[in-house]
């Protein structure tokens, strides 16, 4: 079996390190960026199953970004990673088709939370090929 990919996105290098060992632990196959580019380019290349964004990104909302990547790859499951957002901006988030929202890893429960996203996310996407 293939080890999925996972795209991590975010500015911040810390957090990008922290859930990338993580999920590198789980056995995932994980490419962190910190540019829209490299997103756009997982997207299109069909190389990430799911994309944990941040919520703003190379000066980009991801409510701006998420529709273009949808565009790019429509089985694309993005899980927005955020520790506070206003809920407007979840909502909108929701209508452009995040698959999750996950807080930002803090706490061991936080990592929990993410790993199962990202677990349920990967399933999901196995059973639509099928």
């Amino acid at each position: 079996m293939t080890p999925q990919g996972i795209l991590i996105a975010d500015d911040d290098l810390a957090a990008r390190k922290k859930m990338a060992d993580q999920l590198i632990r789980e056995g995932y196959e994980v490419t962190v960026t910190n540019s829209v580019a490299g997103v756009i380019y997982g997207s299109l290349k069909k190389t990430a199953e799911v994309v944990l964004l941040s919520t703003r990104f190379d000066e980009l909302l991801a409510t701006d970004l998420i529709p273009i990547l949808k565009q790019c790859n429509r089985h694309l499951k993005i899980i927005l990673v955020a520790s506070e957002l206003p809920l407007a901006l979840i909502r909108k988030a929701r209508s452009e088709g995040i698959f999750y929202h996950a807080l930002k890893t803090g706490q061991p429960e936080d990592e929990d939370e993410l790993r199962e996203a990202v677990r349920c996310a990967l399933e999901q996407g196995q059973q639509k090929q099928k």
